[in-house]
């Protein structure tokens, strides 16, 4: 059988499809019969022909992956004693590579105690003084250990002092090589009784990499991952060398004389540490170096006769290309910014901005521009408060560049800031449209990539406008429409319809007169099926449910179910995974405005995504040689599984050296997919409601499976769903509400909280992390006490509420217990704490105040010292803001004023020390808080009325910030409605009424008019008295889209009163005001 089967493996390896035909179906005949395995055994051991020993080599690993248990006792051990044999007398490496892996699938099933004759032999190798057999032992030490790192822990002692050796051997690089993939495997399994000999073997490590680059630069990037997998399972390790891994990984960063792959993987090792230890890069005075290191980097022109990446033609704006070392040098301030505290971060920076805009260079005008570009998301606050002005104007200078390469950077840098920095960046509105606008008058001279990047620019910009878009949109959507109906460029076409959507983000309604022929244009490219047209049909769909979510119920219902049906039609004939993921966003969008169009296609819609989230389409497993090679477990059908085995050796590519299950990596588009298809379930479900209900079991099982996906925006995504499943249920049981609707709730509930509260501690990543408080708070606002039903809800929500609050989760870097520097945090730091402080007024809210009063004892001093002078301005608006919403929601629950009462002597002091704070923002939230105390506490602190009151008189005489006096009206109105008899009214209520209409907090007018009708039954003739500023004020109400139905109803019933029993004072005041405003008046009137 050996001799047939070596003719065979010889067959396999002739170019004649026919012979391989031939040889394939005599090869599944072959292993159906038990005695494969010694021939096979037999042919690896004995074949003169190298590539023929290799292929049974890698038959039998494939074999015995999935036979073992089938292999009888005595064959398993003569097996182990031929493989070492023939490891042993091998001299070809891709052979010997093949042998180690089958060791390594050897020792799955066996365990290393189980085989001491493997031990025996990687112990006599290893320390061989012969180099050849070092080597040849790390290699098989390599794979036994990297696919089976657990059952060597009772060696790692062993190996690290085996591994410091080697380390030191500088002339025989490879065995350096396989010597520092092996310490990668084991890292994250060490613990505390190898962390002395881990820490003392990095200096070797760094020094053993240098002689490695020399040798062979893949594998040099391949072994620095090391640094990587150090840096995640144990920080503490590597702390006292971070200084010298962060020389070293500069150095080889910087060095143009070597690969772009290694100094990319270089660099991205510092970014890892900035984003997982910013703190020790502080403390260690790292940031300096590093900064005066990545700038050359940042500010490298390209090669002459070339472009960079991100300045050719065919580039997208939003390019994903990372594997250069300019775009890692950006990122690594990019990752400074999301991490670290702006004031310690600028004060280094900026002189290195500056000097490149000082230089006449365009390559370092593009540095400081990219540069200032990436600052703009981690410290958007920070330059939002304090310098953006100044950077606007450096960003604006560099429009009008002559070099194409800085105009282009310039843009780029507008639409970053234009996306992070709203809502202050939108008040240099008449400044930047006109210039945008400039750059379109040109589409069709101007270079498609650089129109690309203004159009960035442009749509970041006009997004966020609102109503002040509307003198520009006549030219905008001229523009606009006549690239969709006579420009032949694809491209054009497909900026314009997203700039569309851009446009319908902030003109909403103001839309409908262009609605026809933009729908028109969308339904044209959304029929056609041509290959050329993917993109720009994929980003009509996003810009159709823009509309279907902008531009209101009554222009868009008519056209939902054609828009339900046009995405059906496209998956159903076209498979592509970006455009699936857009039919998602539109069948969510149609279930904003009307959900009964869903209804019928829910069965087609929910297993279209369903299947999304199953899929693993797209993601592919590293598996060692055979990278298409699947395992299938259908030991069901042998006849079938001997063939599987044929055929996946021939698929297999023996030359590819990747290792096993090295990891995951995930196509973008399906990863997007699946994050589409979490978000669209969890909001159809809500707007769908009791016709979800067959699906909502099936989605939720599917969703909860995403909670551990490898890609961290999948899994926010599947979070944000689950919650969102819980609030339909909520919705469903409150409008139907039988007992078995209610325990689904209540079931539900107890799988989610759980999974989120546990979620928050331990997931590494930050955005994440603030998904889920997010999606936990909405679920607490919706379901209420529900939510509390189980008795410890209410500990477990509250203490990890106090756990991010103090720092002490996995994503806040776990040094919770570090005074210094308490002021001074990243700003996302910041705002992962505000998502979870915005969860106390919700469960004050949700339960009866003496079972919360204990845990928000605990949880106010945390609240409380970030209202302090030195905190930023985010931190001391958040602080009064969330104690004016947490008094707020005690005025309507049971023991509310108690508590109130209690805690006024406490958070009197801060509130009015807030309502002298420099910043608007902080006194509006105070003031706000102030007037929520009066309400909450009622007569309790009917004694500090007088001091209130004569902080808000001073504060009202110089205040000028619309919103802080709107809130100042509100807040007095609260004082009069709790305690009437403490307040001089025949003061205050004529400098009250003198603030109306409100300009800015229309959500108040609801407090501001509920006050005056309470002051119209108890002292008619005061209001009688000022009825002309009433009726003035209530003319700018009634009418105004802005305030809700409700509030405008409360006041139309009290000018009612007035007009109909103080009729002369009424005309009187009427009478004053211009025509429009009196049809107002009368037709609210009479719509009573």
């Amino acid at each position: 059988m050996t001799e047939k089967l070596e003719e065979i493996l010889v067959q396999l390896t002739q170019p004649d499809n026919a012979v391989i035909q031939q040889a394939t179906a005599q090869l599944k005949q072959m292993f159906k019969d038990p005695a494969i395995i010694p021939a096979l055994c037999a042919v690896m051991s004995g074949s003169q022909n190298p590539q023929i020993r290799q292929s049974a080599a890698v038959m039998l690993r494939l074999r015995v992956k999935k036979h073992w248990k089938k292999i009888t006792p005595n064959d398993r051990e003569s097996l182990k004693a031929v493989v070492l044999q023939a490891f042993m007398q091998e001299t070809d490496h891709t052979v010997q590579h093949s042998l180690s892996q089958l060791c390594a699938v050897m020792v799955k099933h066996e365990t290393p105690d189980r085989w001491p004759a493997l031990l025996q032999l990687l112990n006599q190798s290893t320390n061989s003084s012969s180099p050849h057999d070092r080597q040849v032992g790390l290699l098989l030490l390599n794979k036994v250990v990297e696919s089976n790192p657990e059952p060597f822990k009772a060696h790692y002692c062993q190996l690290l002092q085996l591994f410091s050796s080697v380390l030191q051997d500088h002339n025989n690089p490879t065995a350096l090589y396989y010597c520092i993939l092996t310490l990668t495997a084991i890292t994250a399994y060490t613990g505390s009784e190898e962390m002395n000999q881990m820490r003392s073997i990095i200096p070797r490590l760094i020094a053993a990499l240098k002689p490695l680059i020399l040798k062979d630069q893949d594998q040099a990037s391949e072994a620095m991952e090391v640094f990587i997998e150090l840096m995640e399972s144990e920080v503490s390790i590597i702390v006292p060398h971070v200084a010298d891994i962060v020389r070293f990984c500069l150095e080889v960063g910087s060095d143009v004389s070597l690969s772009d792959s290694l100094r990319v993987k270089a660099l991205s090792c510092i970014t890892f540490l900035i984003k997982l230890k910013s703190k020790t890069v502080l403390k260690q005075k790292l940031l300096n170096p590093i900064l005066q290191a990545i700038f050359p980097i940042l500010t490298a022109a390209p090669p002459p006769g070339e472009q960079d990446p991100e300045d050719e033609e065919d580039d997208n704006v939003d390019g994903t290309d990372n594997d250069n070392p300019k775009h890692c040098a950006a990122q690594i301030i990019d990752t400074m910014a999301l991490h670290m505290p702006p004031e310690k971060l600028f004060q280094q920076l900026m002189p290195f901005t500056q000097a490149c805009f000082a230089s006449e260079n365009p390559y370092q005008k593009k540095g400081g521009l990219m540069c200032l570009a990436v600052l703009a998301e981690g410290c958007a606050d920070h330059i939002r408060t304090k310098l953006l002005s100044s950077m606007l104007q450096t960003v604006c200078r560099h429009l009008s560049d002559s070099n194409q390469v800085v105009r282009s950077a310039s843009l780029f840098a507008l639409g970053q800031f234009s996306e992070h920095l709203q809502p202050e960046v939108s008040k240099y509105c008449a400044e930047l449209m006109p210039l945008l606008l400039g750059y379109l008058s040109s589409l069709n001279e101007a270079k498609a990539g650089h129109i690309t990047k203004a159009f960035y620019a442009l749509e970041n910009f006009m997004e966020n406008l609102g109503s002040d878009i509307e003198p520009y949109l006549p030219t905008l959507m001229d523009t606009m429409l006549s690239a969709l109906n006579n420009t032949e460029n694809l491209k054009i076409k497909e900026l314009a319809v997203s700039a569309i959507g851009a446009i319908a983000n902030a003109a909403k309604e103001l839309l409908v007169p262009y609605f026809s022929p933009v729908i028109e244009s969308l339904k044209g490219f959304l029929t056609t099926t041509t290959e050329e047209m993917r993109s720009l049909q994929i980003q009509s769909l996003d810009t159709l449910s823009v509309l279907a979510r902008t531009i209101g119920k009554d222009a868009i219902s008519p056209l939902a179910a054609e828009c339900v049906q046009l995405g059906l039609n496209l998956t159903d004939t076209i498979d592509d995974p970006d455009l699936r993921r857009c039919t998602y966003s539109l069948y969510s969008a149609v279930s904003t405005v009307s959900p009964d169009c869903l209804t019928p296609h829910l069965t087609a819609i929910t297993t279209v995504m369903l299947l999304a989230l199953k899929s693993n389409e797209g993601i592919t497993a590293h598996l060692e040689e055979d990278k298409t090679f699947v395992l299938l477990d259908d030991d069901d059908d042998d006849d079938k599984e001997e063939e599987k085995d044929v055929d996946d050796f021939l698929e297999d590519e023996p030359e590819t050296d990747v290792h096993d299950v090295a990891g995951f990596s995930v196509e973008n588009a399906y990863i997007d997919e699946k994050e589409d298809a979490c978000d669209a379930l969890g909001e159809i479900a809500f707007n769908t409601g009791a016709v979800f209900q067959p699906f909502l079991k099936s989605s939720f099982q599917q969703v909860y499976e995403m909670r551990d996906f490898p890609h961290e925006d999948v899994r926010r995504a599947a979070f944000g769903a689950m919650g969102q499943i819980c609030r339909a249920q909520h919705k469903v049981w409150k409008e139907n509400p039988t007992e078995a609707n209610h325990q689904a709730l209540l079931k539900l509930l107890d799988v989610v909280l759980p999974c989120l509260v546990e979620t928050v501690r331990t997931e590494p990543e930050r955005q994440v992390v603030m998904g889920i408080l997010e999606a936990m708070n909405n679920v607490i606002k919706t379901c209420k006490e529900e939510v509390f039903r189980n008795p410890s809800r209410l500990k477990e929500i509250s203490h990890v509420i106090h756990d991010v609050l103090k720092k002490k989760t996995v994503c806040q870097d776990g040094e919770g217990d570090e005074a210094d520097d308490e002021d001074q945090q990243a700003e996302y730091d910041a705002m992962l704490q505000e998502f979870a402080g915005e969860g106390i007024p919700l469960l004050a809210s949700s339960v009866p105040a003496d079972s919360f009063a204990p845990f928000l004892n605990d949880l106010l001093p945390l609240i409380m010292s970030k209202a302090k002078s030195s905190c930023t301005v985010a931190d001391r608006s958040f602080s009064v803001g969330t104690i004016g919403e947490i008094l707020e929601a005690l005025v309507n629950v049971s023991g509310g004023q108690r508590l109130a009462g209690r805690l006024s002597n406490r958070l009197l002091p801060v509130l009015v020390a807030g309502v002298k704070d420099n910043d608007p923002e902080v006194r509006n939230n105070s003031v706000f808080g102030l007037g929520c105390l009066a309400q909450a506490a009622g007569p309790i602190v009917v004694s500090d009325y007088p001091m209130m009151l004569s902080v808000f008189s001073n504060l009202l005489a110089k205040e000028s910030d619309l919103r802080v006096i709107d809130n100042l009206c509100a807040a007095l109105c609260r004082m009069i409605m709790s305690n009437v008899d403490a307040v001089p009214l025949e003061q205050v209520v004529p400098a009250l009424v003198a603030h109306l209409p409100l300009k800015e907090d229309m959500e108040e007018n609801k407090t501001v008019f509920k006050c005056l009708s309470m002051l119209y039954t108890q002292s008619p003739t005061l209001i009688v008295k000022l009825m002309k500023p009433i009726i003035a004020a209530s003319s700018h109400v009634l009418g105004n889209k802005n305030v809700s139905q409700e509030n405008q109803k409360t006041l139309a019933m009290l000018v009612k009163e007035l007009a109909q029993h103080h009729l002369p004072d009424f005309q009187a005041a009427v009478g004053s005001l211009p025509a429009d405003q009196q049809a107002k008046l009368s037709a609210a009137i009479s719509a009573l």
